[in-house]
C-alpha cells in the first residue's frame, strides 16, 4: 500500500514552510516569506494619512486607516499561503495536510482554504513553530499527539 503524501505546513503571519517527513526528520519543500515582514507600520502605508475637511469650519483632520496595517499584511500573507496550498491540491501534490500556526493565522487559514483542500487536513496544531529548526519539529509533533515516528498518528484538533 502506498503511503499518503503528507505536507506539514508551519506558518505564522509572515513566514511559512511546507515540510515533508522523512525517516531521519523533516525536509523543507517550500518556503514563503512575506516581503513586508520586517517593515514598520509607517513603511507599510502612505507617508501621511488622508485628510478630511470639517463642514462647519476650516479644520482638517487626519483619517485613520480602517485596519491596522500589520494585521492586514499578516492576513494577506496567510491568504497567499492558502492560495499556494489550494493550487498545490489541484495539482495533486499532497494527500494530507497538517496545519501548524498560531491562533490568528490558523483561524485565517481555515477560512481561506477551499473545500477540497480543507477535506485533506489531517490535523491542526495551534502553536507557533516557525522559528523551530526542522531537526526539532518531530518532538513538538509527538508531544502534541500529531506525529509519531512513522508519520501522522492522530487527528487532534481537526475541527476548524
Amino acid at each position: 500500500m502506498k503511503h499518503p503524501r503528507t505536507w506539514y505546513v508551519v506558518t505564522d503571519g509572515g513566514r511559512a514552510r511546507v515540510l515533508v517527513r522523512r525517516e531521519d526528520g523533516f525536509d523543507t519543500q517550500r518556503e514563503i516569506v512575506s516581503a513586508d515582514i520586517h517593515h514598520h507600520t509607517r513603511e507599510l502605508g502612505t507617508e501621511r494619512p488622508g485628510r478630511s475637511h470639517e463642514s462647519a469650519n476650516s479644520a482638517h483632520h487626519a483619517i485613520q486607516p480602517r485596519e491596522d496595517l500589520h494585521r492586514a499584511d499578516k492576513r494577506n500573507f496567510v491568504l497567499e499561503v492558502a492560495n499556494t496550498l489550494n493550487e498545490a491540491n489541484t495539482r495533486n501534490e499532497f494527500d494530507q495536510l497538517v496545519l501548524v500556526a498560531p491562533a490568528h493565522a490558523l483561524r485565517e487559514l481555515n477560512h481561506t482554504l477551499d473545500a477540497p483542500t480543507s477535506r485533506k487536513v489531517l490535523a491542526r496544531l495551534q502553536k507557533d513553530l516557525t522559528n523551530v529548526p526542522n531537526a526539532d519539529l518531530a518532538k513538538h509533533f509527538t508531544d502534541s499527539g500529531i506525529a509519531g515516528p512513522a508519520g501522522p498518528a492522530a487527528t487532534r484538533g481537526n475541527k476548524p
